[in-house]
């Protein structure tokens, strides 16, 4: 067999101060070197991406008086995909007395991604959790209120508590709303420059350091250098790895996947979230899914026929007929199991035959018990437009018949390395948001990820980028015109050159539908041994294809989307690999992590604690060479290790 990694030295986050947990945050702000106002002026800082964490990253260090470059691929920094996010933030403000604190906002983050994440970290970040809704509510941001004008709240997947604040069904897109504006108050000021319609190709490290990228202009080809004293990386996941997947068509993992094959650790790829609510696959022309947001599942039920094959209209199926699986399972937390448990028990219900429309791949998502006792006022209040969504999209009326549903990939766990200041590997790389690994181990609960993005762009990485300024002070002017520069550029130019002369006969989307069928069948929902490994050899061989056989039609110097996709696609191939070899390394089911082999009796994950308690992080080891597997040790003092149970 041929070797599919090797193991190196162990890693540890060294940032993180010691003592109390509910004192390292702010050992850390304290312990970190100041910079006064007027020195900050003389730094500069690039930041890839203007979602919620790049753009309220982006604000925040020119509010501060730093140089900031922003770059986003899209034609305005509201179109990051941050818009997207549909059913709410969490915070531990405990509005409705119903038990809430950050330590217990804490413990649910740990358990809901399997204890497979730092403490420290998400300690963190249930500590600043309050400070967002402030920050947004003094942006501006349109948040639902109760009756009493007090800012409303509802439950999501894990958690017993009602800590989700949330804009209707448009959480995202008015969160990305108000960061945009903080943005754009900072363009006006002369600090930010925003550079749209430019995609990251390359890192440049001079000296080991982060210095700069190499942007591609995609209305003119022309490859321009950009330079500054450090580099923030705030550019997404990478789930269109799967080529369906609830994510916008155009994101992708080039910016994190080349910071990646500069020396930046990639942890825990194979931590993917398959999301329970999605409108089900329709056929074969689709290029994305669309979520239905979680937050239905505060009123709607799921169920399925007990009968395999019942083909009846859902209305016409009586109660005694009908199985509401997730109640019966898990009584404790029904239909608001984490996204993990919910995804695995459709899939069951499907695998069963118990499945409901086109190739049984759906359940019902009933709203019928929850419109008789709350009025239908009520119901399109609160998610009136999510429903008309999926009537847009179905062509059903989901307020007179049950919505179906079915697993999606979603989001991703697993992401660039960092350590507590959110620096990666690579001096001076700084990542946040969902490009990180480092907040949601092996499954995300919902409404965590706007809680994050903001988390670090407003409150966490400001505090921390400036000690490394103090720490190392840049002794040499940079410019284009650097050896490195001009190799990263040389390198970018000889890509795409290669992309434009291959003139092969199969399409780039064509290799991505076929490579993300691959990824879905054996690095999906579930994984073992076998397919894992039968799927690293059909990678491979696709790969090599792609590179001998794909067409990229057009010029460099113009817009070519074809020529964009084959760059993200290349290098979506070589992510694949490293998914399938994380997922086959770990030989443990833990949170969106399921292998077949490690499983309890009644089918539930059975984590591996003595041999798999650890940060994954990969290093890049060259072209056709194993990737080098470094371990970070997790400790947990603050909570104990238990087996998962929703029951």
């Amino acid at each position: 067999m041929v070797e599919l990694f090797t193991v190196g030295e162990t890693i540890r986050d060294t940032k993180a101060p010691g003592g109390p947990i509910q004192e390292q945050w702010e050992a850390r702000r304290f312990g970190a070197k100041l910079i006064n106002p007027a020195n900050r002026r003389k730094l500069s800082v690039i930041i890839v991406g203007t979602g919620l964490a790049g753009a309220s990253a982006a604000a925040t260090l020119g509010e501060a008086g730093y140089q900031v470059k922003s770059f986003c691929y899209q034609d305005s920094p509201r179109r990051a995909h941050s818009i997207a996010a549909q059913g709410g933030i969490n915070a531990a403000k405990d509005y409705r007395n119903d038990g809430d604190s950050i330590r217990r906002l804490f413990y649910d983050t740990v358990k809901g991604g399997d204890y497979r994440s730092r403490e420290s970290n998400v300690y963190r970040l249930a500590e600043v959790s309050s400070a967002i809704i402030d920050q947004c509510v003094a942006q501006g941001v349109p948040f639902a209120r109760d009756y009493g004008g007090l800012l409303d709240t509802r439950s999501f997947g894990g958690v017993q508590v009602s800590r989700t604040f949330y804009a209707r069904g448009q959480t995202g897109q008015q969160l990305l709303l108000g960061a945009y504006q903080a943005l754009e108050r900072q363009v006006a000021a002369g600090t930010v420059e925003v550079h749209t319609r430019h995609e990251m190709l390359d890192l440049i490290v001079i000296d080991g350091k982060a210095r700069g990228i190499v942007v591609r202009d995609m209305v003119t080809g022309a490859l321009e250098t950009h330079v500054a004293d450090a580099v923030v990386l705030a550019s997404g996941g990478y789930s269109n790895v799967y080529h369906l997947s609830t994510n916008a068509v155009g994101c992708n993992t080039t910016a994190t996947w080349r910071a990646h094959r500069k020396g930046a650790l990639f942890a825990n790829p194979c931590f993917t979230q398959i999301h329970p609510t999605c409108i089900p696959v329709s056929g074969e022309h689709q290029s994305k899914l669309t979520l239905m947001s979680e937050s239905l599942r505060n009123d709607g039920r799921i169920w399925v026929p007990k009968e395999a094959g019942d083909g009846r209209d859902p209305r016409e199926i009586p109660d005694g007929d009908r199985d509401y699986y997730l109640e019966r399972q898990y009584p404790a937390f029904g239909n608001l199991v984490p996204r993990d448990v919910a995804s695995r028990a459709a899939k069951n219900q499907c695998d069963a035959g118990r499945g409901v429309g086109p190739g049984g791949r759906g359940v019902y998502l009933d709203f019928a018990d929850a419109t008789a006792r709350l009025g239908r006022a009520a119901i399109e209040e609160k998610y009136g437009n999510l429903f008309d969504m999926y009537h847009k999209i179905t062509d059903e009326d989901p307020y007179q018949v049950p919505m179906r549903i079915y697993p999606a990939v979603h989001y991703t766990m697993g992401g660039l390395w960092v350590d507590y200041d959110l620096e990666s590997s690579i001096p001076g790389l700084f990542v946040v948001g969902e490009a990180n690994f480092s907040d949601h181990g092996a499954n995300r609960l919902g409404a965590s990820a706007l809680m994050q993005g903001l988390a670090d762009g407003y409150f966490i990485l400001p505090n921390t980028i400036n000690d490394y300024f103090v720490k190392n002070p840049s002794t040499e002017a940079i410019d284009a015109s650097h050896p490195e520069a001009v190799k990263a550029v040389d390198a970018v130019r000889a890509r795409i050159n290669t992309f434009l002369t291959i003139n092969g006969a199969r399409s780039v989307d064509s290799f991505h539908k076929e490579l993300g069928a691959i990824v879905w069948e054996y690095c999906g929902m579930e994984r073992n041994a076998e397919g894992l490994q039968h799927a690293l050899g059909l990678i491979g061989a696709l790969r090599d294809e792609f590179w001998t056989n794909v067409k990229v039609t057009g010029a460099n110097e113009e817009l070519n989307q074809t020529l964009e996709r084959a760059g993200r696609v290349a290098d979506f191939f070589e992510l694949a690999e490293l998914m399938c070899i994380d997922a086959f390394h770990r030989l443990e089911s833990c949170g969106s992590h399921f292998r077949t082999e490690s499983q309890t009796d009644d089918g539930e994950a059975l984590r591996v604690d003595d041999d798999f308690a650890y940060v994954a992080a990969w290093e890049f080891t060259g072209d056709n060479s194993p990737p080098k597997l470094r371990k970070e040790s997790l400790e947990y003092h603050n909570v104990k290790l238990t087996q998962r149970s929703y029951k």
